[in-house]
């Protein structure tokens, strides 16, 4: 009785990613050609929680026509930033039966320049993501080439930003598959970003498991050793590399059907909160994005339910 019970509670949950994506996820990305107002972005794209790429929303930034790697140098290449160093590029990742978070370095920008364009090697991949506001915490000298919070999104959010960070790396930098608690205006200066998407009604085809902690450490020889973070809680994170998934392993991950797009610069991707997302991008792009804390509304109560279910019945 109880084990028909839990087919049943399966089989709804693997008949629902479908129903909705019947409903409300698009098969790809719209396009905007202009900012929304603030009525419009809330009721059509917030709301509903719908991805779009908005285009004409930064024209009015300096840095679209004014940040460069040479530009960059110029005015804060001495300036010392936090970067992620990894091995391989994947910072907060899965790797064997551990999360590993980055090896983080102060150096001056320039240097990152130097690797980015040519001028000089650097043990492992590196990549400017530091996400707590690190744009006016570590780089304030850029901050008139842009402005401090999207208008539009402010008003029809009902508060500013949580952050603004600024992004720049590698094209082996690659941000592993994730969901964050933020409305993110994800804002594309120079280069471009490659998303690999999946709505928040995914969550029964998309497994997570729970990890040790580690970090990585960059040896004085240039080699990267793992040590773990036994001070800290397991992490639940998600194993699955989406561009070469191990169906033998996560056989539901086949049901679930990826979006993908392409945010050019001078383009912005507004990405709801709680959508899943892969992120690959250009050699040396450059990308600012907002964060703007979610409601914990019933939407977010919802999609806890769903996240439960998930695990009780064992689909993960």
């Amino acid at each position: 009785m109880a084990e028909a019970a839990l087919d049943a509670v399966r089989r709804e949950l693997r008949e629902f990613p479908v129903a909705a994506r019947e409903l409300s996820v698009p098969l790809a990305i719209p396009y905007l050609d202009e900012p929304p107002t603030p009525l419009h972005f809330y009721r059509d794209w917030v709301c509903p929680n719908r991805p779009c790429i908005i285009r004409n929303a930064l024209q009015h930034w300096p840095a679209l026509q004014k940040w460069s790697l040479p530009y960059l140098r110029a005015t804060v290449g001495s300036t010392e930033v936090s970067v992620a160093v990894t091995p391989d590029g994947y910072a907060d990742a899965v790797r064997g039966d551990r999360f590993v978070m980055p090896a983080e370095r102060r150096l001056p920008l320039s240097c990152v320049l130097d690797v980015l364009e040519g001028q000089a090697q650097h043990p492992g991949v590196l990549y400017v993501q530091k996400q707590c506001s690190n744009l006016p915490t570590e780089l304030p000298q850029l901050l008139p080439d842009l402005e401090p919070h999207v208008p539009w999104a402010s008003e029809a959010l009902g508060k500013m930003p949580d952050a603004v960070n600024f992004w720049l790396g590698e094209a082996a930098a690659v941000t592993s598959l994730h969901k964050d608690h933020y409305e993110n205006l994800y804002c594309v200066v120079s280069g471009e970003k490659h998303f690999l998407l999946h709505p928040p009604s995914d969550r029964p085809f998309i497994p997570y498991e729970l990890y040790t902690p580690a970090t990585y450490q960059l040896t004085e020889e240039g080699s990267f050793t793992m040590v773990d973070e036994e001070a800290m809680e397991k992490v639940p994170w998600i194993p699955l590399d989406p561009l070469a998934p191990d169906l033998a392993r996560y056989p539901s991950y086949s049901q679930a059907q990826a979006i993908h797009c392409t945010v050019r610069a001078g383009e912005m991707l507004y990405l709801p909160a709680l959508w899943f997302h892969h992120v690959q991008q250009s050699h040396g792009c450059i990308a600012v994005n907002f964060w703007y804390d979610m409601e914990y509304d019933l939407k977010y109560s919802y999609f806890q339910l769903l996240d439960s279910l998930t695990k009780a019945s064992g689909l993960d």
